[in-house]
């Protein structure tokens, strides 16, 4: 195997920046260098985004950002602005609200606005089931556990489902239109289950499954999750690479029984009253008794979002769908489906029902005929989030292609491919800190009065 060329390998994103602009200064050099990048994708860890945006914002790259942007409004703001604001935008911006391109949700969208399968629409009911195994894994024991680590697990988790409402119910097809957003947002929720008063009595002291008297009897128990339900069953993807990421190659080089010794022995791993608390608070303890963890983000939340309606200012038979109408989004770890999402929406000539493999169509014209109903089934796709992981990677490869070929300027390659502008990706992640802040001041938030203020702070700036 041959060695990698000096632009190919690189220890952090620091060392690959630093490269970069010696390279780019070579060039201007006329040096003879190796071809540089176009864009970037940045995948690391939420909190860190904004550091990595901003140090890169100088080489004008195009941007692929996991969701979310940033973990805070302020951030979120920052962020927004270094990378042009409202301005016409000189690079490519995506990030990972995967929902928008998947074929599932694609055609879901293609029956409500284009199709209007169901007529105007009214309301939205969606649910994201977090499932309880996805939850306890990463939102208890995990790395999105805190707060203060991560952020509220609204926007960790479920920003990408609010973006897919306002995505719905805000913005059609053509870019030309206004936006017609919600007047009110309104949220409530709680940490309902994992909370040390919630402990098991017969679980007594203990701090980690290994060594909890109660684990036969304890459904959170990381003994049988990790290994007796999946490692012993074969499974090595998420999440058991997550606790022992290279335990494809251990079990490969030494044998399943030796990687389940291994995986055992992280899981068993445990601190006591004398471990300091930035030791434990450094790392990820799977094996912890999951009503001993440090978590508080929530683990149910509901959102309502109310419309107004805005057929006054609008021309409705321009751009119709601009009557009230509300959605509901709810965020519940304690589900048996795993992260396969479901709803319903409410239109003035029907019903739409989906869930991650299928979209019922029921018409009001159609009563009592048989084909009052009909069912869609969108081709499964492959790859993550029903193919929208892919799809969102193909939408950034072309968008980018086209700008470097010429054939469609930056605003015209960003909304035939990506669909989505950087305003629209920053205002569905501030709806979510707007939510947040109504369930934490226990009220309603006149949603146009809050950005209105929010974009004025913007414009000062």
């Amino acid at each position: 195997m041959e060695s990698p060329r000096q632009d190919q390998d690189f220890d952090s994103w620091q060392h690959f920046l630093e490269y970069e602009k010696s390279r780019r200064e070579a060039e201007a050099a006329g040096e003879k260098v190796y071809a540089g990048v176009d864009g970037i994708i940045l995948c690391t860890q939420d909190q860190t985004h904004k550091g990595i945006l901003q140090a890169f914002g100088p080489l004008k790259l195009h941007v692929l950002c996991e969701k979310p942007i940033a973990t805070t409004l302020q951030d979120c703001q920052d962020i927004y602005l270094s990378l042009g604001g409202a301005r016409s935008p000189e690079r490519i911006f995506s990030t990972g609200h995967v929902l928008r391109y998947s074929p599932h949700n694609m055609l879901l969208r293609k029956l409500l606005l284009e199709d209007r399968a169901i007529g105007e629409l009214i309301s939205i009911e969606h649910t994201e089931p977090v499932g309880w195994f996805h939850f306890s894994h990463s939102y208890v024991r995990g790395n999105w556990r805190k707060e203060s680590l991560a952020a509220p697990s609204l926007l960790c988790k479920s920003c990408h489902d609010i973006d897919f409402i306002l995505w719905l119910l805000c913005y059609k097809t053509d870019f030309g239109e206004p936006a017609h957003m919600p007047s009110l947002v309104s949220s409530v929720g709680n940490l309902s289950l994992f909370t040390k008063r919630r402990k098991p009595q017969a679980a007594g002291n203990a701090t980690n499954c290994f060594s909890c008297s109660h684990e036969p009897n304890c459904n959170w128990s990381a003994k049988k999750m990790y290994i007796e339900k999946l490692y012993d069953k074969g499974h090595r993807d998420f999440p058991v690479r997550v606790v022992v990421p290279d335990i494809e190659e251990i079990t490969a080089k030494a044998g399943n029984e030796y990687g389940r010794e291994v995986l055992t022995q992280i899981l068993s791993s445990d601190y006591d009253a004398s471990t300091p608390r930035a030791t434990i608070e450094s790392k990820q303890w799977y094996g912890r008794c999951v009503w001993e963890s440090d978590n508080d983000v929530l683990d149910d939340q509901i959102v309502t979002l109310t419309w107004d309606d805005d057929s006054r200012t609008v021309s409705c038979k321009e751009f119709p769908d601009r009557g009230p109408k509300t959605a509901v989004f709810h965020m519940v770890a304690f589900t048996e489906a795993q992260c396969e999402r479901r709803g319903k929406i409410s239109g003035t000539h029907g019903e739409i029902q989906y869930d991650s493999k299928e979209i019922r169509v029921y018409r009001f014209d159609k009563f009592l005929q048989p084909e009052a109903a009909e069912i869609f089934t969108p081709p499964k796709a492959a790859g993550g989030h029903g193919g929208g992981d892919g799809g969102l990677m193909n939408g950034f490869s072309k968008a980018v292609e086209a700008v470097i070929n010429g054939d469609l300027s930056v605003e015209q390659a960003q909304a035939k491919y990506v669909g989505c502008t950087l305003k629209e990706a920053f205002m569905s992640h501030a709806m979510v800190f707007a939510a947040e802040e109504a369930r934490l001041g226990r009220k309603i938030v006149d949603w146009q009065d809050w950005w209105a203020k929010l974009e004025q702070r913007l414009l000062s700036q």
